[in-house]
């Protein structure tokens, strides 16, 4: 196994509180045992799922038969199926049922290896399953950023109360052309975001403030975007009682990790006059995912 091929597809859902629709997703990678769901998790607040999944490939494997988009597809077609995102509500933004996959290269395995993988799978969800699809990263031709995606999206805007984000958008048209798929979105379906990029670590630390709007300057003073840390994107986001987040994308964990990140978002809200507790991570690290897969296939 050390030697084999491994990538990744982390996989967005918009939902968390449906036990059957997350079963139904669960039992759909389950078909194909070559992928393995090495990690999931579950945010009931934001209202969102990630799962995280990981499958050997070969060199020579064609994309039109590979089993990690099998898998993704598969865990897409389920959500569709047994989700309605007219009937979706949380505090976390997103764009479908279905809000984001990403695909990563793991062991001897390339960028452009996963990015051929999201295009393949970006296209059968397109023409099978009709929903728009729209590619980042490396795997799209000019390599634009999910953050510029989002934003012309309207994917940081929320639709209900300042910060809610409740059903599907109120227009069918859509403000960007897709990759795949048609140029109309369905109100139960949304759309679907898919990239490839190296790894990335998403890190979220608990500010105990109800203060949205300061712990937006928080956010846009720790990300990049505003002049914070380097590889690091961050949006402020209402979590539990007496709870907003700082939510953030680590381009480059290696470099700019959460211990970073941690010490930043203490430094920025106590001038805030803010109090900071622990973060966490939503995923395990890289090496820690390789592991996983590695024993939960190691009898196959």
């Amino acid at each position: 196994m050390l030697n084999k091929m491994l990538a990744c597809g982390k996989v967005y859902i918009s939902e968390s509180r449906n036990r059957a629709a997350l079963e139904s997703i669960e039992q759909a990678a389950k078909l194909f045992s070559e992928a393995a769901i090495v990690n999931k998790f579950v945010d009931v607040t934001y209202n969102r799922v990630g799962y995280t999944v990981v499958s050997r490939l070969t060199p020579k494997s064609s994309q039109d038969s590979c089993p990690l988009k099998d898998a993704a597809f598969a865990m897409v077609k389920a959500a569709l199926e047994t989700i309605d995102f007219e009937l979706h509500s949380g505090t976390h933004p997103r764009l479908g049922v279905v809000d984001h996959i990403c695909f990563h290269p793991l062991k001897r395995t390339s960028l452009d290896q996963a990015a051929a993988i999201a295009k393949s799978l970006a296209a059968d969800i397109g023409s099978k399953l009709k929903v728009p699809t729209f590619l980042y990263g490396a795997a799209n031709e000019s390599g634009r950023l999910l953050g510029s995606v989002r934003r012309e999206l309207g994917y940081f805007k929320p639709n209900s109360g300042g910060i809610q984000w409740s059903g599907g958008s109120k227009s069918e048209s859509l403000p960007l052309e897709p990759d795949s798929g048609p140029i109309q979105a369905s109100p139960a379906k949304g759309v679907i975001l898919i990239g490839a990029s190296h790894w990335v670590d998403n890190y979220n630390v608990p500010v105990f403030s109800t203060d949205i709007a300061a712990v937006r300057r928080i956010a846009k003073q720790v990300s990049e975007r505003g002049g914070g840390l380097p590889s690091v994107q961050a949006m402020g986001l209402a979590h539990n009682d007496g709870v907003t987040e700082v939510a953030c994308n680590l381009l480059e964990p290696r470099k700019v990790g959460g211990d970073i990140v941690q010490l930043e978002v203490e430094r920025l809200a106590k001038e805030e006059g803010l109090g900071v507790g622990k973060g966490y991570f939503t995923d395990l690290s890289e090496d820690k995912i390789i592991e996983s897969y590695m024993k939960l296939t190691s009898s196959k």
